[in-house]
């Protein structure tokens, strides 16, 4: 018995965590949903440490990444979904 059918944590049960782990972590799930990954998170080692690792990579890249875009970039940007909004 491996330590997922122990834990009664189906493989198809980490698939779809995993899926959603980033909007998980970015608070965009429905309470139930959330509820649910909390519970899964619970009984399951592989995907908390998943979700131990992406969640400590977001809190670095929130700390060191503070660089804008160049205006130029910006506005190639802008112009690029003017002209997907203008096409039928």
């Amino acid at each position: 018995m491996d330590d997922h059918e122990e834990a009664g944590v189906r493989p198809s049960d980490c698939e779809t965590v995993l899926r959603e782990l980033y909007a998980f972590l970015d608070g965009e799930l429905t309470s139930g949903r959330r509820q649910a990954i909390e519970r899964h998170l619970g009984g399951c080692h592989d995907c908390i440490g998943a979700y131990d690792f992406e969640a400590e990579l977001k809190i670095v890249i929130a700390a060191r990444c503070h660089d804008e875009a160049p205006p130029t970039l910006r506005d190639r940007i802008a112009d690029a979904l003017e002209r997907l909004d203008t096409e039928p």
